[in-house]
């Protein structure tokens, strides 16, 4: 059994081990996403309206871990871009909608597989049986974090 100041040490070394992986998987999958002309938040945006069609602003911001001033600027961005337009809702005028346009439902089809790839590339260090620990694992992690007082796995 670890005494407490192992624990602490092994604490420590966990983190550091936790954000190298991290920066270096980012990395390289940042690389990937501004080779086509985007940074990663217009991807995930981008990722977000093709997988789950028009969302309300406010919605983006939510899914997408994006505060509401860095979505109007996101968006912006995009809405220059030709890549996707706003839309006004019909029932709350409130509310409005990003939706990806032609083009935009473009570029991500034809950005997504290759994407994908590089993500699969990154990943293959592992075998499938430690990705689904890693993924136990590390919910595990985020939930207590997040003082989450359920941990089962």
């Amino acid at each position: 059994m670890l005494n407490t100041e192992d624990n602490r040490d092994l604490s420590l070394q966990l983190f550091v081990v936790l954000i190298r992986a991290y920066n270096s998987v980012t990395s390289r999958s940042n690389r990937d996403i501004q080779s086509h002309g985007l940074n990663s938040t217009e991807f995930g945006v981008l990722d977000l309206l093709y997988h789950k069609g028009p969302q309300a602003l406010q919605k983006i911001g939510e899914k997408v871990l994006m505060s509401s001033g860095n979505i109007t600027y996101v968006v912006d961005k995009l809405q220059n871009k030709n890549l996707l337009f706003r839309r006004p809702s019909k029932e709350d005028r409130r509310v409005i909608y990003a939706e990806l346009t032609e083009e935009g439902k473009q570029l991500f089809t034809q950005i997504f597989p290759q994407h994908h790839q590089v993500i699969i590339d990154i990943l293959n260090g592992l075998e499938a049986s430690e990705k689904v620990e890693a993924i136990r694992l590390l919910k595990k992690l985020g939930l207590a974090a997040e003082g989450k007082t359920d941990l089962r796995s």
